[in-house]
Formats: C-alpha cells, structure tokens, sequence
C-alpha cells in the first residue's frame, strides 16, 4: 500500500523529477527492500558472474550511481548503472522523459546525462560486497572520436565494476547507433577489449543493441560481437517505433521502452540465439514486466533479463513478483535451473 500511494503521488508530477525523487525515497529507506532473493532453479552463471538469480536492473535508473546501497537489496541478480560519459554533460533540454500511462510504456530522449566518468568511478570504488554491479558505457555528444570515449570510460571505471556495457544503440545521441555498422564496430571494439586487457581484474564486456536492425544488419553485428571476443550481447536497447500506441506521448521524440517492445526486442533476441548458435550468452532486455515476460525471454535464448521502465507502473516489489513467479514457470515446466531453460522456445519467434 506504501509503495502504490508513493507511485500515485510520483505520477502526479512531472517524470524526471518523480525518478529524482524515487532515487532519494530509495536513499532515505522509505522503501521496502526483500534483500537477496534466490533459489537453486534461480542461481546461474552468465559470462562467469555468478548471479543469485537472472533478474538485472537495466541501465538509466541510477544513471550515477548514486543509489548502489539500497538497490543492492532490491532483490535483483544484478545492477547496471550509467550510462557514463567520459566527461560530465546535461544531456538533451528538458522535458525528456514521457509516460505512457495507457500503454504501460515510456519514451525517453535524455541524451546520456550524467556526472561523467570520474565522479562515478568514485562512487563505485566506495561500494560495499554485495551483488554483481556492471557500467554502462557512453560517448559525448561532442566527441570527435566515440570510440575513444567508451575506452576511456572502462579504464576510469573498470578496476571498480563486475561488467561493463558499450552502448551503441541509444537513439538520443546523433549517429551513436552509426558505430553498430560492422567496420566501426569492429574498430570500437577492438580498443574498448584493448583496455579491458590492460586492467588487473579481468571483467566481462557485454554489448548492447538497437532493436531496430534489419535482418544483414544483424548478423554482421552477430559476426564481429563473436569475434572480437565480447561475453555477452544485451538485446535490446529502446525503440523508434510507434506501432500500437494510444498514448497522448505517443509522437514524442525519443527512445520507447516498455511493454510495447516486447515482442520486437524478444523476436531480436531469438535471431541473436540462432545466429550465435549458444556460443555467446544473451541479456534480454524490453518489455519485461512480469514472470512471464521474463520467461518468455530465456526461452527465446536469454540466459538472463533486464528490466526498467516497467518499475515506473509497478514499483520495486515487482522484483520479489517476477522471481517467485519465474521459479514456479520453471519447476512446473520441469527444469531445474535457468540454464536448462534457455533457448528451448525460441523457435516460437523465428
């Protein structure tokens, strides 16, 4: 009841400063937190990080690290924060973010926003044992090389994280999705591995795409993810499609998350799975809002899931929800881990 009066009271206001205000509502204990939740069917491994379940908070809700404390008792398997650039920068102007109450969905255009490499490596250095903490990583808008940028930000923040993410696929920074082509990819990659290398801690490197690729486009980005050594791709990133909408949002610029991707970020998923044929594990991320969205995505190839905009909706609570949920998917269909799962219903979405 607590947290359904804190959403109501959220949605009254606009929504970038309701999320600042979730953040400090997290900070100041005023919301009720399961700790670790897990499960023998729940525990997996995904690119060697042992995870106590399959559920990750995606990147964009504490863009700063600045909540690492209490989201490490949210109940998720794993967290994601940034995206971070290597120097701090506003973003786009305000208004930037946009419920889409009718469709259960949000657009976004924030334009990676944030306090820039140094400060969040600060802040990552100070966190205690807990769950598996992964970065994602940006570019500045005024870059004259992108590339160097995503090196430069693993190799401040890299000794103080589990994972790191190149993201290549926000729509909000002109021609940053321009880098998913296979020659700059492949370029990016090599000097973003390059830096990885030069670390004392090895720590995998994960990439995370657009949705909206096309069927060449997507294979030649299977191609070079699989060799260039990356450990997992992240499928996928928001949308510039509107199909379905009914949202007053709807015509909005931006990035849509939420439930209307689903189906397209779930279809992506399964041609990912076939086309690296297990080789390299895959993060689903799009729609995810409940048990059976969840599950939907392992069994379309994910070894584990991300969620995010459908917090926005629901709360935190629906961490406990979806893991409880997506244990009883998963003794009733007779596996019995996640692992066992994966990929076994991916020919539904080819």
């Amino acid at each position: 009841m607590i947290e359904q009066l804190g959403l109501w009271a959220l949605h009254r206001i606009d929504p970038e400063t309701g999320h600042g205000l979730s953040l400090k509502a997290l900070n100041a204990g005023l919301v009720p937190l399961p700790g670790q939740i897990t499960s023998d069917r729940l525990r997996t491994v995904v690119a060697g990080l042992e995870l106590p379940n399959p559920l990750g908070l995606a990147a964009g809700f504490d863009k700063n690290a600045v909540a690492l404390a209490p989201l490490a008792r949210s109940g998720f398997g794993f967290i994601e924060v940034g995206a971070a650039t290597p120097r701090p920068q506003p973003g786009n102007p305000r208004p930037r973010l946009f419920r889409l109450s009718g469709d259960r969905a949000v657009i976004n255009r924030f334009g990676f926003n944030n306090e820039g490499a140094e400060a969040i490596a600060a802040r990552l250095m100070r966190r205690k044992a807990g769950p598996i903490v992964g970065l994602n990583l940006g570019a500045n808008k005024d870059s004259t090389d992108r590339a160097a940028d995503f090196a430069s930000v693993l190799r401040l923040c890299g000794p103080y994280v589990d994972f790191a993410t190149v993201n290549v696929s926000s729509p909000n920074t002109e021609k940053l999705r321009d880098l998913q082509g296979a020659d700059a990819l492949r370029g990016l990659l090599a000097g973003v591995m390059a830096e990885r290398d030069a670390l004392e801690r090895h720590i995998p490197v994960f990439l995370k795409i657009a949705p909206d690729l096309n069927a060449q486009e997507l294979s030649d980005l299977a191609g070079v993810a699989l060799e260039s050594g990356l450990d997992a791709i992240i499928a996928t990133n928001t949308t510039l499609g509107r199909d379905g909408l009914k949202s007053a949002h709807k015509g909005e610029m931006g990035g849509l998350s939420g439930a209307p991707l689903f189906e397209k970020s779930t279809r992506v998923l399964a041609q990912l799975s076939t086309l690296t044929e297990g080789r390299l594990p895959l993060i689903g991320v799009g729609g995810v809002d409940s048990a059976e969205t969840a599950y939907a995505k392992i069994l379309a190839g994910a070894s584990a899931v991300q969620m995010y905009s459908a917090l926005v909706y629901g709360g935190l609570s629906m961490v406990g929800q979806i893991l409880r949920g997506l244990d009883t998917l998963l003794e009733r269909d007779g596996f019995a881990s996640v692992a066992e799962a994966v990929g076994t219903g991916r020919d539904a979405w080819l």
